[in-house]
């Protein structure tokens, strides 16, 4: 019986639902994640938005704050789901290196039939055109590509990834090309619901000290409050610096990997507005890779043969490479 290809796949990747939705490796650390945001959520509602309602003269808008709170926490959930389920633009395996890229020696080799084959290199880098400039791209020897442009392999995911972001444990799953605009969503939104509770909780503070005479009353009148504000102050300084990173990011039209590494600089550079725009108003492409597809039933008899591939220095290694025996006999 034929099997999916989520089912063959070779990354590290957790496909459920019969492959509609995939995670990275560390999809458990999503647990986390929404412990954070939905328990401070819960207690926010419970405690100070009820308290609220009985400080309002009319209480429209404690009712307003409620659901407005409800409806923008269910919004970051969303975004969340829509980060860490996607294909965040996994670039396909190859089953064997490129032939086309194959430069074959001098030197022989014996194989497992004692026949000589001559030995083939692959080179460890090429150059392609990318706008217009030579930019060099790198051989992966695990998915057996030249990875395109802005293209890195997660030691995490175990996958080239397209535009290449980083790996987030946070949400369980690589950033790359499909999947980056969703991320600052959730990170920016995150950092907006975090002023929303501290600005709310610091409300229903100055309420209660109305009531109590001294803020050290009020406090130990509403400790959920001060514990609110403590919780959103210390998460909004990480969301909010990592908004602000990204936003700094997006005007470069830089990734964080290619900040950290140098890499880059201003080659995808079309100017702040357009790198906006090329984020947050363009298509998502769709995915490469048809996960619910069928594998082949069949597939062609292998034969090996040792392909050395060169690094940057000189120096070359063997690798055995899968071929496809195309060769059949007519009788």
């Amino acid at each position: 019986m034929a099997r999916r290809v989520y089912q063959e796949w070779k990354g590290r990747n957790i496909f459920v639902f019969k492959g509609r939705l995939m995670f990275g490796p560390d999809a458990g650390s999503l647990v986390i994640t929404l412990l954070l945001i939905v328990v401070p959520i819960v207690i926010f509602c419970t405690t100070v938005a009820r308290n609220l309602l009985h400080e309002f003269p009319t209480y429209n808008p404690a009712y307003v704050i409620l659901v407005v709170t409800i409806l923008y926490t269910i919004y970051v959930l969303v975004l969340l789901f829509l980060t860490s389920t996607r294909d965040p633009g996994l670039v396909p395996r190859n089953s064997n290196p490129p032939e086309e890229e194959i430069c074959y020696g001098s030197s022989e080799t014996a194989d497992v039939s004692g026949r000589h084959t001559p030995t083939s290199r692959l080179p460890r880098t090429k150059v392609v055109f990318e706008n217009g400039v030579p930019v060099e791209v790198r051989y992966c020897k695990t998915c057996m590509i030249y990875r395109p442009p802005r293209c890195s392999h997660c030691s995490v995911c175990d996958n080239c990834v397209e535009r290449f972001d980083h790996h987030c444990r946070w949400v369980g799953q690589c950033i790359g090309l499909r999947n980056y605009r969703y991320f600052f969503l959730f990170v920016s939104s995150s950092a907006l619901l975090c002023v929303f509770i501290f600005a709310m909780s610091a409300l229903n503070i100055k309420f209660v000290m109305d009531d109590r005479g001294t803020l050290w009353k009020a406090m130990k009148e509403s400790p959920a409050s001060v514990i609110l504000m403590v919780y959103s102050f210390i998460f909004l300084w990480f969301v909010g610096g990592l908004t602000c990173f990204h936003l700094y990011l997006i005007s470069r039209n830089q990734t964080t990997h290619e900040s950290f590494r140098g890499e880059a600089g201003r080659l995808y550079d079309r100017g702040c507005f357009r790198n906006f725009l090329e984020v947050f108003c363009t298509k998502t492409t769709s995915s490469r890779i048809n996960f619910r597809a069928y594998e082949q039933d069949e597939m062609p008899m292998r034969t090996t043969r040792e392909v050395k591939i060169e690094d940057s220095e000189g120096d070359s290694r063997t690798k055995v490479q899968d071929n496809l025996d195309a060769e059949f006999s007519l009788h």
